[in-house]
């Protein structure tokens, strides 16, 4: 029997529908994404260590910096020292206090270290020690007196108070005192007041409390005067108890 046109379209939309349903029915395979490579590890960050011996010096000395470094590609010291190996030592020569400071780098990133050197104080020159010629010199001073007289005034008791207390300071010091006079009158006479002059200088340090053994005079009267010129002024000067130390 012949089956119809309607028919066989029928059946042929009916297997095309199956066909669908079940191709539909199957089971979608994801797609796996592609693998990406991992990130590249991060540099490591330089260390540096930088170090000063000795540490403490007196200018002019030798300083020797010595140093060392990880993961740096340059290092550099200031002030004065400049590029250097990324590790070792150098000698410097400070003339002040100093930090010294290094810098590392590389590629990751940077350090720095420091070291400081202290500049001692120089020491004070030790202060000129006079010898005894000298201490007695800018110590002692003379007794002056008025014009024929042997009394010990103001000025000349002053004198002798100072002189007192140097010779205190030193008591093994022995000491002549020698007196002197102006060029007026004889030379008989002037001796004379000469020795009352240097005994009356004398006699006011023991009065003081210097020993009479430590002292001896001689008048030179007008013999050897300390000024030549004719005046008052000049005779003033040569009117002394003049102090002299005994060898």
């Amino acid at each position: 029997m012949e089956v119809s046109s309607s028919r066989k379209l029928t059946l042929l939309l009916g297997a095309l529908a199956v066909f669908v349903f079940v191709g539909g029915c199957k089971k979608q395979v994801a797609t796996t994404p592609p693998t990406s490579a991992p990130p590249a590890p991060s540099a490591a960050q330089p260390t540096v260590t930088l170090n000063a011996a000795p540490s403490m010096v007196k200018s002019g000395d030798t300083v020797t910096l010595t140093w060392t470094s990880t993961d740096a590609t340059d290092a550099d010291i200031e002030p004065g020292v400049g590029k250097v190996a990324l590790q070792g030592s150098t000698p410097v020569n400070p003339t002040e206090s100093t930090t010294y400071t290094i810098t590392a780098t590389g590629p990751g990133g940077s350090a720095t270290a420091t070291a400081r050197v202290t500049m001692n104080a120089p020491e004070a020159a030790p202060a000129a020690n006079p010898n005894m010629s000298e201490l007695f010199e800018q110590n002692v001073k003379d007794a002056y007196f008025d014009f024929n007289k042997s009394d010990i005034r103001s000025d000349a008791r002053e004198a002798l108070t100072k002189d007192a207390e140097f010779l205190r300071s030193y008591p093994t010091l022995r000491v002549t005192i020698e007196g002197h006079c102006d060029e007026r009158g004889s030379t008989e006479y002037n001796i004379g007041l000469g020795e009352r002059r240097a005994q009356a200088a004398k006699n006011y340090l023991i009065s003081l409390g210097i020993g009479a053994d430590r002292m001896d005079t001689v008048s030179w009267g007008k013999e050897r005067p300390f000024c030549t010129e004719h005046t008052e002024e000049c005779w003033q000067q040569n009117r002394r108890g003049h102090f002299v130390a005994a060898h």
